[in-house]
C-alpha cells in the first residue's frame, strides 16, 4: 500500500457506495445520477481496482437474490467447494452432498491412460500459473492473506464447463439448449465440444459467442467441430461497425459480426437483441429440420431493424 493510499475498508452495501439501480436496471450514483466511475481517485489504480471488486461482490450477491426471488431459480452448491450454479428446478432434480472444504491437488486417475493424465497435468499446471499471475497482479498481498482451495473437478473454467454439462445440462429434460459464452467462456465452450462432441451436437441448438478468445487451432478442434460451429455458432466481436456487420476472421470456425461496440465488456449487452433473434431462428430451423444460415446473418439483419 502506498503512503497516500486510503485504507481498503469499503462499504458492504450498495447504499454505502452511494449507488442504486434505477427503474431501467441501470447502476447510478444516488446523489449525482451519474454511471459508475472506475477512476474514483486519480493515480490510485490499485485502490480503484479494489473498490471496483468490492462493489462487484455486492452486485453479484444482489443479482443472485433477484434470480432466486424474481426468476424462481434455485441455487445449488457444487460438491466439495464454494462455487454455485443457478438453474431452473425441474423433475430432474439432482441430490447433491453438502459443500465441504477440501484441498485436493488432483483427482484419482489411476485408471486413465498415461497420455490423458499427462495432458490433464499439463493443463492443470498452466491454469495454476495463469491464476497465480492474475491474483498477484490483482492483489499483491493476496497470497499472504489466503491459500487457494481448488474445487474438485472445477479447478479451471474448462473443467467447470464440463462438470456443469455432465451433472446438470446433460441430465436435464430440455430439448433446446442455447449457450451465450463471453470472452474466456468461448474457449471453455470449445474445450467442452472437444471433450463431449457428440453429446453437445445432439443437445445444443445454437451458440452465441461474445468477443470470444477461443482459438480452434491452439485448442486442436477437429474438422467436424469446426464445421458444426460454422453452422450453429456466431461470434459477436468488439467493433466500431454497426451491430451485425460482418467482420473478417482468420479462423475457420464460425461467422464473426460486430457487437455494435468496441468495448469488450459491453459486447454481450449490446448484442442481446440480435442474439435472441439468432436463437429464435435456430429454434425454428430445428423444428422445420432446416439449418440456420448464420453465415448470411450480416446480409439479412440491418442495424436499424433492431
Amino acid at each position: 500500500m502506498k503512503k497516500d493510499e486510503p485504507p481498503l475498508d469499503f462499504p458492504d452495501t450498495l447504499e454505502g457506495f452511494e449507488y442504486a439501480f434505477n427503474e431501467k436496471g441501470q447502476l447510478r450514483h444516488i446523489k449525482t445520477g451519474e454511471p459508475f466511475v472506475f477512476n474514483y481517485r486519480e493515480d490510485l489504480h490499485r485502490w480503484n481496482q479494489k473498490r471496483y471488486e468490492a462493489l462487484g461482490e455486492i452486485i453479484t450477491k444482489y443479482v443472485y437474490e433477484l434470480l432466486e426471488k424474481d426468476c424462481n431459480l434455485k441455487k445449488i452448491s457444487i460438491p466439495e467447494g464454494y462455487g454455485v450454479i443457478v438453474l431452473n428446478p425441474n423433475e430432474n432434480y439432482i441430490e447433491v452432498e453438502k459443500p465441504k472444504i477440501h484441498v485436493q491437488s488432483s483427482s484419482d486417475s489411476s485408471d486413465e491412460p498415461a497420455e490423458k493424465r499427462e495432458r490433464k497435468d499439463k493443463v492443470s499446471k498452466e491454469t495454476k500459473k495463469r491464476r497465480d499471475f492474475y491474483e498477484k497482479y490483482r492483489n499483491p498481498q493476496r497470497e499472504k492473506e489466503m491459500m487457494q482451495l481448488y474445487i474438485r473437478e472445477n479447478g479451471s473454467p474448462e473443467e467447470h464447463a464440463i462438470y456443469v454439462w455432465d451433472h446438470f445440462i446433460a441430465k436435464s429434460a430440455a430439448e433446446n439448449v442455447f449457450f451465450v459464452a463471453h470472452s474466456y467462456g468461448g474457449l471453455a465452450f470449445v474445450e467442452l465440444m472437444i471433450q463431449r462432441e457428440a453429446d453437445v451436437k445432439n443437445k445444443v441448438t445454437a451458440v452465441a459467442l461474445t468477443d470470444s478468445v477461443h482459438n480452434v487451432w491452439h485448442q486442436e478442434a477437429g474438422k467436424t467441430i469446426r464445421e458444426w460451429m460454422r453452422e450453429n455458432c456466431c461470434n459477436w466481436v468488439s467493433s466500431s461497425e454497426p451491430l451485425d456487420t460482418s467482420v473478417e476472421s482468420m479462423l475457420p470456425d464460425c461467422p464473426r459480426v460486430s457487437a455494435g461496440t468496441d468495448r469488450h465488456e459491453l459486447t454481450s449487452w449490446k448484442s442481446f437483441p440480435s442474439i435472441f433473434k439468432f436463437f429464435t431462428e435456430a429454434s425454428e430451423a430445428k423444428t422445420s429440420s432446416l439449418k440456420p444460415a448464420v453465415t448470411r446473418r450480416s446480409h439479412r439483419i440491418k442495424h436499424e431493424e433492431l
